[in-house]
């Protein structure tokens, strides 16, 4: 099963990009791990926020498979607690379905994308800025698969 984050955005500080990158590579030899970016829509070339993301949306769809289990990150979703992200994790794998996490810009994502999802998973009830968004989205990853494999990071 392959595991991808789509995410807006190509210029991400130092920190995201090296606390993503660690729990990436944790992981690399229990998942078939990718990050895709895409460039963040110039709201002064296509008349602002609303048609930056429906810019955004068309990029981050021409992305998507057949084959994807389709889930956005969106404050509004339902959340879950780190068991039932690895019970859920567990199902995903055995599905053979590919896992298409998909993290939006400083604009959100248009309905169009939302409304592609199979799942929209709130990490917390607050907004969180889309770089954060990445780290706690592969640490809680890590954490869940680390609970499937039976070592002992998480606790309860």
């Amino acid at each position: 099963m392959r595991l991808r984050v789509l995410a807006i955005g190509t210029r991400m500080p130092d920190w995201v990009d090296s606390a993503f990158n660690d729990y990436w590579r944790r992981m690399r030899a229990l998942w078939k791990l990718e990050l895709i970016e895409v460039p963040t829509a110039s709201r002064r070339d296509v008349g602002g926020g609303a048609q930056a993301k429906n810019a955004e949306a068309r990029r981050l769809l021409e992305l998507l498979t057949p084959r994807d289990f389709i889930v956005t990150l969106d404050e509004h979703g339902t959340q879950k607690s780190t068991i039932e992200l690895s019970l859920w994790l567990e199902q995903r794998r055995a599905s053979g379905k590919d896992l298409a996490f998909i993290v939006g810009g400083p604009d959100g994502l248009a309905e169009e994308v939302l409304a592609r999802a199979n799942l929209r998973w709130s990490l917390s009830r607050l907004t969180l800025p889309h770089g954060m968004v990445r780290v706690v989205l592969a640490e809680q990853i890590y954490r869940a698969t680390m609970v499937l494999a039976g070592h002992p990071y998480h606790r309860e």
